[in-house]
């Protein structure tokens, strides 16, 4: 069910904001995700990873990403009008998240550009920055998304939230 603004290319502008919800990590969360994805020993073994370089058990940076990506998406700014993501750029981490810290973040519009080659969409590049509970950065990236125009919305799904266009 779609509950965000719904926004098509014509409606996004440079320099709009949007803040995120928050999550919280716990130890099992970090675990679990990087023994799926990103197994390294400070990711995944709380007493070894006493003995690394960060003094203790952190998220994968993957983990991170995810979830400012899940925060983003939680927003529903654009259900109906989301085609892809052609990249990502100018991807940081800047600290490393530990369990209990709480994520949040910030979505800035820095760019909207439509195709010349496919006027029926365009590009919006967002700056993604994520914090934890004390306001400290702990990523930030340029992130590409192909959006739709809004009267470019084929006719039988144009009002259906569910139909995936």
């Amino acid at each position: 069910m779609q509950t965000g603004p719904d926004y098509f290319l014509d409606d996004i502008e440079p320099d709009m904001c949007f803040e995120t919800g928050a999550i919280t990590l716990d130890e099992a969360d970090i675990i679990g995700f990087a023994e799926g994805f990103d197994p390294q020993y400070f990711h995944t073994d709380p007493d070894a990873a006493r003995g690394s370089a960060f003094g203790g058990l952190v998220a994968s940076g993957l983990h991170t990403l995810c979830v400012t990506l899940r925060l983003f998406f939680d927003l529903k700014l654009w259900p109906r009008s989301i085609i892809g993501s052609p990249g990502m750029d100018e991807v940081r981490w800047t600290q490393p998240v530990r369990p209990g810290d709480t994520l949040s973040g910030t979505v800035v519009v820095t760019a909207v550009r439509r195709s010349r080659s496919k006027p029926d969409r365009g590009i919006v590049t967002t700056r993604h920055e994520t914090y934890n509970q004390a306001g400290e950065a702990v990523f930030s990236a340029l992130c590409l998304h192909m959006v739709r125009v809004r009267d470019a919305m084929p006719v039988e799904t144009a009002g259906d939230p569910d139909s995936g266009l």
